[in-house]
């Protein structure tokens, strides 16, 4: 049962390796002009993102940054919306909330100082853009 354990976590471990370097990838090919990891470019960096959005909220944002920055108030929108495979919307979005930050006190303040009313709930909006 443990060698079975063992195996599991490395297929899981080894997964997620090559899951990250799909995410970096599309990074490099979509992203990288206005967004760093962890320093302030033409937008947030991805700790920044990481730390105050869901995953389905960064999808999307890709998918549709026009209606969901309405959604969430903004008063104008820079980002262009971009066509991915949803393998790469997967893996970008892994790779994003991969820069989270890990001190719990400091997440726990800044996610009850961060926090996005939404008046009315949205659909998986990067899935139904997809779908059309």
């Amino acid at each position: 049962m443990k060698q079975i354990l063992v195996t599991f976590f490395i297929i899981l471990t080894f997964i997620s390796a090559i899951e990250a370097e799909s995410g970096k990838k599309v990074f490099e090919t979509y992203c990288w002009g206005c967004h760093h990891q962890t320093a302030v470019a033409f937008g947030p960096p991805f700790a920044e993102i990481a730390s105050k959005r869901t995953a389905e909220e960064i999808q999307g944002m890709i998918a549709d940054p026009e209606g969901v920055s309405k959604v969430f108030g903004y008063r104008r929108n820079a980002m262009p919306a971009f066509k991915l495979k949803s393998e790469e919307l997967k893996a970008i979005t892994a790779y994003i909330l991969s820069f989270k930050p890990t001190d719990t006190k400091e997440s726990n303040s800044s996610k009850e100082n961060n926090k996005t009313i939404v008046k009315e709930p949205y659909p998986n909006i990067a899935a139904n853009k997809e779908s059309k």
